[in-house]
């Protein structure tokens, strides 16, 4: 059986986060930066919660890129983080030596998000799987390219190769897998209120609506309806 029809799990993943720095997000065109960032971050918690190595490269960050999003940091702030000249993450001795530290764990599911999805996403996806056997599950909605053209093609390009595309909530929801899962639930269910949009917003009305629960935050008082009059 192909190790790609093998879902992803946290014990068969790791995460790398490729330049996801200012610099390069002002050239992101393929998506809105601010969902970019939204997907980002959440990514980063999902694999908090599920104790998935992650891995954060940076490249000429004080001379061109700037620093990594502080929201992306705050995720993991004892991370180390890679620096390099490079704009293919695996021309980097320390970046290989990570990924194959865990990969020796059994994790070779290498789930990548990264700025640009054409330079530095396929670059690395071809290189790394050209040396090795890692499988790269590339995160398509937390990456970005300079034009919806360039993000698109590099997608179809390392799809061509053996990359699989996958979104940031599929790839949550594949570590969570069962809803009985209870070590994780109430983790995963906050982390999609927070950051899954209608999702999350869903979640909340049937919480508080459907089963009559409470809401999330405490607020001041309700004052109303007062009809003014004619």
């Amino acid at each position: 059986m192909s190790s790609k029809l093998q879902v992803l799990t946290s014990q068969n993943s790791q995460i790398i986060f490729i330049d996801q720095q200012p610099q390069m997000a002002f050239g992101v065109q393929s998506i809105d930066r601010q969902v970019l960032k939204n997907n980002v971050v959440g990514l980063a918690k999902a694999a908090r919660i599920f104790n998935i190595p992650t891995t954060i490269t940076t490249v000429e960050t004080d001379s061109f890129s700037g620093n990594t999003f502080p929201e992306l940091l705050a995720v993991v702030p004892d991370n180390d983080i890679l620096e390099r000249t490079s704009m293919n993450s695996w021309d980097d001795q320390n970046v290989r030596d990570t990924l194959a530290k865990h990969a020796a764990d059994g994790r070779k599911k290498v789930v990548v998000a990264g700025l640009w999805t054409e330079v530095c996403n396929t670059t690395f996806a071809l290189s790394c799987m050209n040396d090795t056997d890692y499988e790269i599950y590339m995160v398509a909605d937390a990456s970005g390219g300079t034009s919806v053209d360039a993000h698109k093609y590099a997608m179809d390009r390392m799809v061509q190769a053996g990359v699989v595309p996958v979104t940031w909530q599929q790839v949550l929801l594949e570590w969570q897998r069962d809803w009985a899962r209870k070590e994780t639930y109430d983790a995963v269910t906050s982390l999609v209120k927070e950051h899954s949009g209608a999702y999350g917003m869903g979640i909340d009305y049937a919480v508080t609506h459907v089963h009559g629960g409470a809401e999330r935050v405490k607020h001041g008082k309700r004052i109303g309806p007062n009809p003014a009059s004619i």
